[in-house]
């Protein structure tokens, strides 16, 4: 039976581990850490993603705004607000919360996020960075995931690590971290994804299993050998009328079928999800002892 990753557990100690920082910055005089995110539009799923962050943001003592702009924007009024939130010098962090809408330019966008407040991690400055094992803002969700291993105390050293997807958020940069020389790394990485043939032979002699494909159920039980690591990124609402929300959410493993022979799985909800917010703190404090402490 595999221990549980308790996700959930792990982003409210990293959240103590915050505010007893910011609790030491204001005890001296300092100003509280102060993160932006930016909303365009009405989406729902969004707006209680951003609306999480922003009360985890009053959870730790930051400072947060919520700039939220209209659906139909246009591309230059949104990149203007961008360069003002570049050049506000009480603001140490801010996101752009995806997806946009279809008349924006989301690389852009995201190119014009200047890489010091980019605590979302996806300017190609920061990605490059990540990659060459720099000291710079690793994209939230992998991050969550490394603190996940470092904190259950979880051997990667010469293990072979199978990542299930490719995206730039999730897929690609894990790769890249599970196999830089660190403690938490020196995997042997394989990727695979939607072209990959016989996955399966891949997932059956991988002793860490990393899904983010957003497929729920993907990963039986008969694709994992016993004493595998299961870290499950996946999560999709699937209707079910007998909830009172209709829908439960589901990951990418079958996770009653796998626990049985992992040594290790997260949960969904409660896994890898809550630790994207606190990754996301982390990196706003990061950015505050560069952008505001740095420039004394």
């Amino acid at each position: 039976m595999a221990i549980i990753i308790d996700g959930k557990k792990i982003s409210t100690l990293i959240k103590e581990e915050i505010k007893n920082q910011v609790e030491k910055i204001i005890s001296k005089g300092g100003r509280a850490p102060h993160l932006a995110a930016v909303l365009v539009g009405e989406d729902g799923a969004s707006l209680t993603y951003v609306s999480n962050k922003v009360a985890s943001c009053k959870q730790v003592g930051f400072k947060s705004s919520l700039i939220n702009l209209p659906y139909e924007i246009k591309e230059e009024k949104l990149l203007r607000e961008i360069t003002r939130l570049n050049n506000e010098k009480e603001v140490d962090g801010f996101i752009v919360q995806l997806p946009l809408p279809k008349h924006i330019d989301e690389d852009k966008v995201l190119l014009a996020i200047n890489p010091k407040k980019d605590v979302d991690g996806f300017h190609p400055t920061n990605f490059g960075k990540m990659a060459l094992n720099m000291e710079t803002f690793v994209s939230a969700t992998p991050y969550g995931i490394i603190e996940l291993l470092k904190r259950y105390d979880i051997d990667t050293n010469g293990k072979h690590t199978v990542v299930i997807g490719r995206s730039n958020i999730v897929g690609r940069p894990i790769s890249i971290l599970m196999s830089r020389k660190a403690k938490l790394g020196n995997s042997t990485v394989t990727v695979v994804h939607s072209r990959t043939k016989n996955l399966k032979f891949f997932t059956n002699n991988a002793d860490i299993i990393i899904s983010a494909l957003g497929v729920p159920n993907f990963l039986k039980a008969n694709m994992v050998k016993n004493g595998v690591v299961i870290i499950d990124v996946g999560i999709t609402r699937v209707k079910d009328l007998n909830k009172r929300k209709g829908y439960v959410l589901k990951g990418d493993a079958d996770f009653e079928s796998v626990k049985e022979k992992a040594s290790y799985i997260t949960p969904v909800p409660g896994g890898v999800g809550p630790m994207t917010i606190a990754s996301l703190l982390q990196n706003t404090l990061k950015a505050y002892k560069i952008n505001f402490e740095g420039s004394k």
